[in-house]
């Protein structure tokens, strides 16, 4: 541990706060997190520190998240910049106009996604739970998926379910072609291909599985395979290195990189710590209820 991150380390045992960092962060953020996870695993993994405060390396809706499911602690995102272009892409008034065009419509909004979507939604959903959640959810009610058009595409072909799709999509995923796993396969032939839901249908229709970002994790550590071909964001591959280190890992393209992921980095993680740099996440209230209300339904609906 280099002489900066044995600062942070210092400054969060002196402030009693916990970093969490994304599975996507760059690997010497990772390194000095003390958890490591997808986005609202480490929000729970928030209400259960003890910690007061919460720096949370990742973008701008995951840092509300935290924020909205403990608001009895502080929320500092070292970069208040890192935001998330597929969660912009949808405003409360399009998803309220949507809803009046579709009234009986139950609207499930993936959590990457902002506050104020989230409050307007009837339940919130996970990459890893999308399938599960929209399944339980009642058979004579359609469903309006917000806002990745590619993980409500692949909810619907897994479930059957009739659903309005908002047209929204990740930048980063959509640049994992099946001309990019094809070639990726060429040269790692006996590769396993491991794929995000968030990827295009054509994308998925090459890999040999489907995950979030935890699943893969999940997978790799039991999986009997050596080798994998990882279609998502690279900065999860040092994950799954430190976490399998007799297997090996490839990326599709070396540029499935998230730009506002990048952004964070020990610098700004010790300025947060500081007070020196950093921003405070606050959610209005009248927000944080109903949104909260639409993201407790995603424990209660993955049981």
């Amino acid at each position: 541990m280099n002489s900066l991150s044995s600062r942070i380390r210092q400054l969060a045992r002196q402030r009693n706060a916990v970093i969490l960092a994304h599975t996507y962060q760059s690997a010497d953020v990772q390194d000095v997190a003390d958890y490591v996870g997808d986005s609202y695993g480490l929000s729970i993994e928030a209400s259960r520190t003890p910690a007061q405060t919460i720096v949370f390396c990742g973008v701008m809706f995951m840092a509300e998240t935290a924020a909205i499911l403990n608001p009895e602690k502080r929320v500092i995102i070292p970069e208040p910049g890192a935001g998330c272009p597929m969660a912009d892409m949808i405003t409360a008034g399009e998803l309220s106009q949507l809803k009046a065009q579709h009234p009986d419509h139950c609207v499930v909004c993936y959590v990457n996604s902002t506050a104020d979507i989230k409050a307007l939604s009837d339940v919130c959903c996970t990459s890893s739970n999308a399938v599960k959640i929209v399944g339980k959810l009642p058979e004579n009610r359609d469903v309006i998926f917000v806002p990745d058009k590619h993980l409500g595409g692949w909810v619907r072909e897994k479930t059957g379910r009739s659903m309005v799709l908002w047209d929204g999509f990740c930048p980063t995923h959509v640049r994992i072609s099946a001309d990019l796993i094809a070639a990726a396969r060429a040269e790692h032939p006996n590769a396993t291909v491991l794929i995000h839901p968030e990827a295009p249908k054509a994308s998925r229709d090459c890999a040999h599985h489907v995950f979030s970002t935890g699943g893969m994790c999940d997978f790799v550590r039991t999986d009997a395979a050596t080798e994998y071909i990882v279609a998502t964001e690279t900065g999860i591959i040092h994950t799954l290195e430190k976490q399998n280190p007799g297997k090996r890992f490839y990326p599709v393209t070396p540029q499935a990189l998230c730009p506002n992921m990048k952004k964070t980095t020990l610098e700004l993680v010790a300025g947060a710590l500081e007070g020196t740099s950093g921003h405070t996440v606050t959610v209005p209230e009248e927000i944080a209820v109903k949104a909260r209300r639409s993201l407790a339904k995603i424990i209660e609906m993955s049981a």
